[in-house]
């Protein structure tokens, strides 16, 4: 089930009455709790299953390791290796089983030996990483001493399930929401209007920016089989990323804006990333909930920046190589990550030899650096996009002007139509980077603000999208 669907406003209507009855407390999230897996059936019933295990997983280790506490370390560690075993487990089988066959398979063949490995059609359950990462950090999270087992086995296995930030994120900390079912909630009036404001522009940047407006570009240009020009290639790269901008933060502001309607609040996902000025500003801007997961659960527990400087480049390398990883079993990911993790440490080089903190100083300083920022983060977008080092390769060349013959890919209209939106939406964030979409409604007449959710809601029900998921839900 998609957010872009009517099926989810029909389900989502129904949650939304079922839980303004007046009904005990308990029998609200129970409510929930069933939406949640009913949310996640519609997908693949058979999956469930994985969320069972991974909740009674996860609930019965984190309490073990609670109750080891006053023993070795060693045998808290066996409980933690446990949880570990089962979520990374079951996401190595299901989304990496195929790549490391592949690879055993290439290598074989380095070697002289012919390997032919059975045919792998194992579905991948959607948003197993998401969900993977979310019990892990509570489990983590009991073993560092950080916060005590759930007393509720309830409110813990809608933590797991909870089917706003389900597939797709947030991914959600045990503290950002765990105490928010300790008592009823109920969404007042402004929270309700709030809420369904943010599902509005959700779906409008999904379905009218995203997919109607800028997915085609990206499609054709990273779909072709032959040499693109530079004007092609660029546009075809800015097509892709303000598409997986407006698909995935689209995604998270619905996420937000439905838990809002139910009365539950969702840590921000998205903060104008493509205003940032460097690139720690960017991931601190980008799938936050993401990089600050990688940051607490990885970079951290290597050492950080605790120890010598060459010890500090090489945990934010494998980090970031375990971060793209993380988003799809494929070399180009990998690379992904690798290019994130060396502009990471080469700014972490020149802020250390310069002396410069933060933002430089100069309004044209920091809208070049800004600039910079932007162009090299869609270089690393060409191996997100791409499927192959040779299509990544062929855009590159074409970006540098070193494509041989190239063909016209993208018609006029789709080159006008691509550089407008991403022109207006490189505009908006920089004038949005330190401003809060609250703060601008707060200061703006209410019948404007009215007027431009109506704007976006009959610009969704307008368009002639395909509903196609969420870029997201692959990983």
């Amino acid at each position: 089930m998609v957010f872009n669907s009517l099926t989810f406003v029909v389900f989502f209507a129904l949650v939304l009455l079922a839980h303004r009855l007046p009904l005990p407390w308990t029998a609200k999230k129970v409510n929930l709790l069933v939406a949640s897996y009913l949310f996640y059936a519609a997908w693949n019933p058979p999956f469930v299953i994985l969320l069972w295990i991974s909740t009674i997983v996860d609930w019965y280790i984190a309490r073990g390791i609670w109750n080891a506490r006053e023993k070795s370390r060693a045998v808290r560690r066996a409980w933690l290796l446990g949880s570990l075993a089962v979520n990374l487990g079951f996401l190595a089988f299901f989304k990496y089983g195929e790549f490391l066959l592949q690879n055993w398979q290439a290598l074989m063949a380095s070697v002289g030996v012919e390997y032919v490995p059975p045919a792998w059609d194992i579905i991948l359950p959607v948003g197993i990483s998401f969900y993977t990462f979310q019990t892990m950090a509570y489990t983590l999270d009991v073993y560092l001493g950080r916060s005590k087992p759930l007393d509720s086995f309830l409110d813990f296995s809608l933590f797991v399930t909870f089917f706003p930030q389900l597939v797709a994120g947030p991914i959600v900390r045990p503290g950002q929401l765990v105490p928010q079912f300790a008592r009823p909630v109920q969404a007042t009036r402004d929270q309700m209007l709030w809420g369904l404001a943010l599902m509005t522009l959700g779906l409008f940047m999904k379905v009218v920016i995203a997919d109607s407006g800028l997915a085609a570009s990206a499609d054709a240009v990273f779909g072709a089989d032959k040499p693109v020009g530079f004007a092609d290639a660029w546009l075809g790269t800015l097509a892709f990323s303000g598409q997986i901008f407006c698909d995935f933060a689209g995604y998270s502001t619905i996420a937000i804006g439905s838990a809002l309607c139910l009365g539950f609040a969702l840590p921000d996902n998205f903060r104008m990333p493509y205003a940032a000025i460097g690139f720690s500003d960017f991931w601190r801007r980008w799938h936050i909930s993401l990089s600050t997961w990688l940051r607490d659960y990885l970079y951290i527990p290597l050492g950080g920046n605790r120890g010598s400087e060459a010890r500090t480049y090489v945990n934010l390398m494998l980090t970031m190589l375990l971060g793209g990883l993380w988003h799809g079993a494929s070399w180009t990911f990998v690379v992904w990550g690798g290019l994130h993790g060396f502009y990471l440490a080469a700014e972490r080089w020149i802020r250390s030899r310069t002396g410069v903190q933060g933002d430089p100083a100069g309004a044209w300083n920091r809208l070049a650096l800004a600039l910079t920022t932007y162009l090299l983060v869609n270089v690393t977008w060409v191996f997100f996009r791409a499927e192959t080092f040779e299509g990544a390769a062929r855009i590159l060349a074409g970006m540098a002007g070193l494509a041989a013959e190239p063909a016209a890919v993208l018609p006029t209209v789709f080159m006008i139509k691509t550089g407008v939106i991403v022109a207006g939406m490189i505009a908006i964030q920089w004038l949005m980077r330190r401003r809060t979409l609250e703060d601008v409604v707060a200061r703006a007449p209410w019948w404007l603000t009215g007027l431009v959710v109506a704007a976006m809601l009959f610009a969704v029900i307008t368009t002639q999208g395909s509903g196609e998921a969420f870029i997201y839900f692959q990983f």
